[in-house]
């Protein structure tokens, strides 16, 4: 079973269809849409500040979601994949984003809807990533603009892999 913890009397809630990964740890002020995963080892902490999460999120193995104390909070919109060990911290995430894997988003970055952030990418603090865009490399900076075919090809594909995915594991638990 995930760790859910309480911080300052205040437990994560969970929207519908949601599947939580057993080492997976979500704490504090944490609030989720519908059909999110939480894999293995994947580390949400609202416990310094709120974390929002909208509909079919899917928090990959080994991320991490945090806050900075009394400064920011951090906001991710419907339909974001955020790869293996990626890092979100204190930033907003708009609709139908991909995050690569071990991408770093830092405080106060706000990404653009339809957007992937390349594999390994670091995009620095209060970074405006637009709409419609590749951000890739360290610092990250744009790339291209994105292809309308890698929306449905790796944005909405990977999503919608993802609650395939849980549902593998959601029935092994009956």
């Amino acid at each position: 079973m995930a760790l859910i913890k309480p911080v300052k009397g205040i437990l994560p809630k969970f929207g519908d269809d949601c599947y939580l990964a057993e080492n997976s740890t979500i704490v504090g002020d944490v609030i989720t849409g519908n059909q999110c995963s939480f894999w293995f080892n994947s580390v949400v902490r609202g416990d310094v500040n709120s974390i929002r999460i909208g509909n079919k999120v899917n928090v990959q193995d080994g991320a991490v979601i945090h806050c900075t104390y009394e400064k920011t909070k951090v906001f991710i919109g419907n339909n974001v994949s955020i790869g293996h060990n990626a890092i979100l911290h204190g930033c907003i995430i708009h609709d139908n984003v991909l995050i690569g894997m071990g991408a770093i988003i830092m405080d106060n970055c706000e990404i653009g809807s339809n957007t992937i952030i390349a594999a390994g990418s670091v995009i620095l603090e209060n970074t405006k990533v637009p709409a419609g865009v590749i951000y890739a490399g360290i610092p990250g900076k744009k790339v291209k603009d994105i292809n309308p075919d890698l929306i449905n090809g790796e944005i909405n594909r990977i999503a919608n892999n993802y609650i395939m995915y849980s549902g593998w594991f959601k029935e092994n638990a009956k």
